[in-house]
């Protein structure tokens, strides 16, 4: 039996990442592989935990592939990355067919570094690149990416992909905007910290916004987080804690920001209503990679939906994880990020 082409694999920090990713090196030597820790798994029609899930890709769906790894705490490291990947398909990445080509990228979660990353591959490349941030079951204590046998933190692993027939990518959040617009005034971008918003502290501004007292804001942050908006989309930047009188959030906020504020809807009802539209769209669908955000999986197991969720990929062949953020032109969260191989 020939081996597949690519293993793209997520597991639950309670398996030694050392050991887990050198065991699969050493079940599929020929393969491409690569995978990280996670807070909570998903494979078809179930949500899990405690678990391992993989996707394996062979001939059929991959004509070619190659995985990097990136040092994230030397700069310079990501231009050797991408040099070693043009190598492997004989170009320059910048230059790949987009409509055949996508990247797929797994961070560690706690490494901070996902807006620079990002925006530096953006700079570099037309490539979609979609993924994940890696997690540790909400722990916040270490998160790790593997690839080549090994694990790593401070480290990022890319993969190029030529698919045979194509892709697709379908983000999807259940928020409705408000039309409420906050301005970011003043920011520590490398903290991911707002202090003023519309020229008052960022803990009053929000509050005032969603009509709380400041004290109360805290327990709304994943009912009402911000967005960017974008064409009419938001891409979701939601505060993680109150530090102050200002607010720290998951997603970096720059400076002169506009964000407009959000309302939740139903995660549920929303992602069928999309899933639905995109397959019909494409006609069907060889394999789905979900990139799930932390926040939507706490959502959904506080409305005792989880199982709900898992069912609408039921048939599909699929697997994903609850993540520290999303990768999809930039670094976003309270979101799905799904990569879909036709």
């Amino acid at each position: 039996m020939a081996s597949p082409r690519v293993g793209i694999y997520f597991a639950s920090p309670t398996y030694d990442p050392v050991h887990l990713s050198r065991l699969l090196s050493e079940t599929f030597p020929e393969s491409k592989l690569l995978g990280c820790t996670t807070a909570g798994e998903i494979c078809g029609d179930r949500m899990l935990t405690g678990s391992i899930v993989a996707m394996f890709l062979g001939d059929d769906v991959v004509e070619d592939a190659a995985c990097a790894v990136v040092n994230i705490r030397e700069k310079a490291h990501l231009a050797e990355a991408l040099h070693d990947l043009a190598v492997h398909f004989k170009a320059p990445i910048s230059s790949l067919d987009v409509r055949k080509h996508v990247g797929v990228i797994l961070i560690d979660g706690l490494s901070g570094a996902q807006e620079r990353l990002m925006e530096t591959l953006g700079a570099l490349t037309d490539l979609f690149i979609v993924g994940g941030s890696a997690g540790d079951n909400m722990e916040f204590r270490s998160t790790y990416v593997m690839a080549n046998g090994q694990a790593y933190t401070g480290a990022a692993v890319l993969l190029v992909l030529r698919l045979r027939e194509g892709f697709d990518i379908l983000k999807t959040q259940s928020f409705q905007v408000t039309g409420k617009v906050l301005v970011a005034n003043q920011v520590d971008e490398d903290h991911r910290k707002v202090i003023q918003f519309n020229q008052k502290p960022a803990l009053d501004a929000y509050a005032q916004a969603i009509d709380v007292a400041p004290e109360a804001a805290a327990a709304r942050f994943m009912r009402n987080p911000l967005g960017l908006i974008i064409h009419g989309e938001p891409y979701v930047r939601s505060p993680q804690r109150v530090e102050g009188e200002s607010l720290v959030f998951y997603c970096q906020i720059k400076e002169g920001m506009e964000l407009s504020i959000l309302d939740a809807g139903d995660i549920v009802e929303d992602t069928r209503s999309a899933l639905e539209a995109k397959i019909r769209q494409l006609g069907r669908v060889k394999g789905l990679l979900n990139f799930h955000c932390i926040l939507r999986t706490l959502q959904l197991r506080a409305e005792n939906k989880c199982d709900e969720y898992a069912e609408l990929f039921s048939g599909i062949p699929s697997v994903g994880f609850s993540t520290y953020g999303e990768e999809y032109l930039g670094h976003i969260n309270q979101t799905s990020t799904m990569l879909l191989f036709r």
